[in-house]
């Protein structure tokens, strides 16, 4: 069967980095953090009192009050950039696709209806905005939009996890264009939770090096548009990069541990370069997953040296969490986009904090220093507690 390219035209996030991409990008390839002290939530108690928290957020600038929570206002600033950016006009966002990934959804307003429910008092609208797909469906409502829906909570791989759902989506007919992404916001249950699991970090994340002992995580949103190229020459959209190959699945080994060698993910990137029909070895840069964990960035690099064999030793790798922090559901799409701009702008994003370099860990992590390169293909990786994994390969257009 014959299957249309599918091509990326539009990119937003609302991230610790920034309030739009062009800022994000400017200032993850200047090496600069937007992990600082949690100022939303009460940290006390918990095992780090750093977040990647977004500051300087209006949400009356993109939503009406009471409408939503802002976790919800994230996506929607988002997934409007992206549509900005990709040239959408009202049909367009009214028949387009809408595939939204979350871990915890409105989690904010859960504790709000917990804290009204206390004092005897009930709300509604804000118990309606804790559930996971109210993101999509305010945007649906203020788009009148009709096409193909779906939220799902694959943990932190969910943005990565809705991008493929929306491919498979556009392969099958479902719809010409689709809006996709994650989107998360910070609540005091969920670093709680976060921090019982025992994956935060005391103190700084570290990807790759041999201090690591655990993330940090964050909030915001990223979304893309990604439609056949058919659709975008019809629109006159202006490509972005190509998706050329993806998969997803879970391995289901632990809650927070990955199995052995990381092979549920290295399944995952064979499965992509599969689907795209790519060689190992024409593959220039891989976004990894790296959270800052002994385990999960072992197994990466495992994963990465099984499924490239000899060329892994060439191959260029960075984790940008140290810089955005882990922002949970919308990691695997704000991941995307920093690999787009990378195969746009021949510029690789640097691993922060890699000061110590793992002996065990003998790959090129790009540590520090954002670094020139152009390259053509580069895969992006994402994992969640539970053995859930995706890879998407990306190829630059032109």
């Amino acid at each position: 069967m014959h299957y249309d390219e599918l091509w990326l035209t539009g990119m937003g996030t609302v991230c610790p980095l920034g309030l739009n991409v062009e800022t994000f990008w400017r200032r993850l390839i200047g090496s600069e953090s937007g992990i600082g002290p949690l100022t939303k939530v009460d940290a006390s108690g918990l095992r780090n009192a750093r977040g990647g928290q977004i500051n300087g957020f209006d949400m009356s600038l993109y939503v009406e009050e009471g409408d939503c929570d802002e976790a919800s206002a994230f996506a929607f600033a988002a997934a409007n950039e992206a549509a900005q950016n990709a040239g959408l006009n009202d049909d367009d966002k009214a028949r387009c696709g809408l595939a939204f990934g979350t871990n915890f959804g409105g989690a904010a307003s859960w504790e709000m209806v917990c804290e009204l429910a206390r004092e005897g008092e009930s709300d509604p609208e804000t118990f309606a905005q804790f559930l996971p797909d109210q993101a999509a469906t305010y945007l649906a409502s203020r788009w009148d939009n009709s096409g193909p829906r779906a939220t799902i909570s694959n943990a932190c791989s969910s943005g990565a996890h809705a991008i493929g759902l929306a491919a498979n989506w556009l392969r099958l007919g479902r719809c010409e264009l689709a809006v996709a992404g994650g989107f998360d916001g910070l609540g005091l249950s969920t670093l709680a939770g976060l921090s019982i699991l025992r994956t935060i970090s005391p103190d700084e994340i570290r990807p790759f090096d041999v201090r690591r002992n655990g993330t940090i995580f964050g909030e915001g949103a990223a979304f893309v548009v990604l439609e056949t190229k058919a659709s975008a020459q019809r629109r006159g959209a202006n490509p972005l990069a190509r998706l050329c190959g993806w998969n997803v699945g879970a391995n289901a080994h632990h809650l927070t541990a990955p199995d052995k060698g990381g092979a549920g993910l290295g399944w995952a990137m064979q499965q992509a370069l599969k689907n795209a029909a790519w060689n190992p070895d024409s593959v220039g840069y891989l976004n990894a997953h790296g959270t800052g964990t002994q385990y999960n960035d072992l197994a990466e690099t495992e994963a990465t040296q099984t499924v490239f064999g000899d060329s892994a030793n060439t191959l260029a790798i960075s984790s940008i969490k140290a810089a955005t922090s882990h922002t949970m559901g919308a990691a695997g799409a704000l991941e995307a986009i920093a690999t787009v701009m990378a195969l746009r702008e021949g510029i690789l994003p640097p691993t922060l904090n890699l000061d110590e370099p793992d002996p065990a860990l003998t790959l090129d992590y790009i540590p520090l220093k954002a670094r020139e390169k152009a390259i053509t293909r580069a895969l992006s990786n994402s994992s969640g507690i539970g053995g859930n994994n995706a890879s998407l390969a990306l190829e630059r257009i032109g």
